[in-house]
């Protein structure tokens, strides 16, 4: 008889907290009986019935990064084993159990570090590192910007790039209340981008310049402003599209500015490509992980059976920092 647990699972009806069958570790995957998840703006694409790379459909488990302790290993997983305190990305968190590869499987750092903080972690830093140094190039002293920096990775983000030397640190929202917090975490200049005098106080706050790194999680209309505020030979990284996926762009300026613009998504790696970005990680940023130099607000924390008010509160788009669920 195939053993089960509860999961948040995308029915034809929508989701729904009901039985599904419990997962079994793959040769080089980690079964971890979940703990906690994080919401990420991916699940409200796949809860809404879209794809998300390989995820997506009825039956689909929602959930992309979780933590809680290794139930059972692969025969060949090396350097994990059952009882393990681990935080991990891969798919199906909102459940009772879920699988990773076991590269993307971490240790928890701290032992008095919640289950929500310890879940908070894997995608944040895995995303942000990768944006900022592996395809950001972004090196000591340069000027970095985080367009949408209240959401969690964005508030990752800002730590990460003041870790590692940047010069000046600009974020942005749209909203008061965030924006004020932004200093917490790590931005010089905490900007609006709703107010037009918005780029002018970038080039004001890089001595005419524009910052040499610019990571996009905005994207759409945007796009032309966050150019006119990059530096010449600048990049800009687009992580996300929450202002939109198609906008005008301006050609020109981007030829004038000769700014590399770069795309990255999960969604079309390779398990070893991912292997690769969480071990670069790890390199770089692990040191200050366990020093607790890198941490996440959790905004609320819902139990599983509310997954569905946990995806509308995100949906809001009111919450600063992550939405967790307990399990």
């Amino acid at each position: 008889m195939t053993e089960t647990m509860r999961a948040a699972v995308v029915t034809a009806e929508g989701v729904k907290v009901q039985a599904a069958p419990r997962p079994s570790p793959g040769p080089e995957q980690v079964l971890v009986r979940v703990r906690a998840a994080t919401l990420n703006r991916a699940d409200l694409g796949v809860a809404a019935g879209h794809a998300h790379g390989a995820m997506g459909g009825a039956g689909t488990i929602l959930g992309l990064d979780f933590a809680g302790e290794v139930a059972a290993v692969g025969p060949g997983v090396a350097g994990v084993k059952p009882g393990d305190r681990v935080t991990c990305s891969g798919a199906g968190g909102y459940a009772e159990y879920a699988v990773a590869d076991m590269g993307r499987v971490l240790p928890v750092p701290d032992r008095n570090m919640s289950w929500e903080q310890a879940a908070a972690l894997p995608v944040a830093l895995g995303t942000m590192h990768d944006a900022l140094v592996t395809n950001g190039r972004m090196a000591e002293g340069d000027a970095v910007m985080i367009l949408g920096a209240s959401s969690g990775v964005g508030l990752m983000a800002l730590q990460i790039a003041k870790f590692l030397g940047a010069a000046v640190v600009v974020g942005t929202s749209t909203d008061a209340g965030r924006r004020a917090r932004l200093a917490e975490f790590g931005a010089d200049v905490a900007l609006d981008t709703s107010d037009p005098a918005w780029v002018d106080a970038v080039l004001a706050a890089t001595g005419g310049r524009g910052a040499n790194v610019v990571v996009d999680q905005i994207s759409g209309a945007l796009v032309s402003a966050a150019m006119r505020a990059t530096a010449i030979m600048g990049r800009i990284v687009n992580v996300g599209r929450l202002g939109g996926a198609r906008a005008e762009f301006d050609f020109d300026l981007h030829a004038n500015r000769r700014i590399a613009y770069i795309g990255v998504t999960h969604r079309t790696r390779s398990r070893d490509e991912i292997r690769a970005e969480y071990a670069a990680m790890r390199r770089d940023l692990w040191g200050a992980v366990q020093e607790g130099r890198f941490g996440i607000p959790i905004d609320k924390v819902f139990p599983l059976e509310d997954a569905v008010e946990a995806l509308a509160h995100m949906k809001a788009n009111r919450h600063f920092g992550k939405i967790a669920l307990s399990i």
